[in-house]
């Protein structure tokens, strides 16, 4: 009689407990230092999940490897919704097919949402000698293996948007690797590096405080929040597109219940006006709420890890 009385109460606690969370502080994992495009959105967005949830959420900056070190954390925490890995098409998929990892990217994670995507910018070092797109390519042309690139990480969105420029223009310029794109914009900043080819909303205070000179968005649209910079189209490199994409997920096994109430929150946050707003000024697109599902997410990345990682095996960059 005991036993079937546990039995019962224990069967009856379960939905009341699933129903309760969060009960305490979640940790998100940011795979890059501070100070990048994804810690700022992952900051951002934190704080707007927390009068959702009901309870705070602690970013973790764990970078390193191109964000590979960090998603290696957060797949080898609890699968009780408190650890949650936001990261980008470079950490969640890219990395991939770059380094052998010690856990399958696409199947190791559970996927939570697509958050949204923001093409790249170009940009370079003030004392630069170039005022547009075409006189930086006239620039590298004359000057093959002298300019230097900030990278996120060899094998980031950056490093193979810099390898097609290279192929689009007939460029050559050296890249260098760094933990992230924070500490990358500091030697931008001290004029270490020549230029970078990272997400836009990275140089949003740059640019406002004319610290950097831009020379093209890698999209077919102007940003809204700096409506004075180019496209490539304009530019003079026609057709030259790139594009990052963020996304959130949970280690595997973790809750179903877990992850539906992690998309109703986020989904729920995404339609409000403020937040829309926020990211038109950083000019990341907010994925339509017919692809908002954990489904559409796993779908997405699997066939970006099908495009992406031949032409990385291709091109034989290698880890480091």
């Amino acid at each position: 009689m005991r036993l079937m009385l546990a039995l019962l109460m224990a069967l009856s606690a379960a939905p009341v407990a699933a129903q309760d969370y969060p009960t305490r502080p979640i940790t998100m994992i940011v795979p890059f230092p501070a100070g990048g495009a994804t810690d700022t959105l992952a900051r951002y967005l934190a704080e707007s999940m927390r009068p959702v949830l009901g309870q705070p959420i602690v970013i973790e900056n764990v970078g390193g490897a191109a964000g590979s070190i960090g998603v290696t954390r957060a797949v080898r925490s609890p699968a009780d919704g408190y650890t949650l890995s936001i990261g980008t098409s470079t950490t969640h998929m890219l990395t991939g097919g770059l380094y052998a990892l010690p856990f399958n990217l696409l199947k190791d994670l559970e996927p939570v949402i697509q958050i949204g995507s923001e093409p790249l910018l170009i940009v370079g070092k003030k004392s630069l000698p170039a005022d547009d797109l075409k006189g930086l390519i006239a620039w590298l042309k004359a000057n093959p293996d002298k300019a230097s690139v900030g990278i996120a990480g060899v094998g980031a969105t950056g490093h193979l948007a810099g390898i097609a420029l290279q192929k689009a223009t007939g460029t050559k310029f050296e890249f260098v690797p760094y933990r992230g794109n924070g500490p990358a914009m500091q030697d931008l900043l001290a004029e270490q590096i020549d230029f970078m080819m990272e997400p836009a909303s990275n140089f949003r205070s740059l640019l406002g405080a004319g610290s950097v000179k831009p020379f093209a968005v890698t999209g077919r649209t102007r940003l809204p929040s700096s409506p004075d910079i180019p496209t490539v189209d304009e530019a003079g490199v026609p057709g030259f597109f790139a594009s990052l994409w963020y996304g959130l997920w949970v280690p595997k096994g973790t809750p179903k219940d877990v992850i539906a109430k992690l998309n109703a929150t986020m989904t729920q946050v995404l339609a409000e006006p403020k937040v829309r707003q926020r990211f038109a000024e950083l000019g990341i697109t907010i994925t339509p709420l017919q692809q908002q599902s954990p489904e559409a997410l796993r779908t997405f990345q699997k066939e970006e890890a099908d495009r992406w990682w031949p032409i990385i095996k291709a091109s034989g960059i290698k880890a480091e």
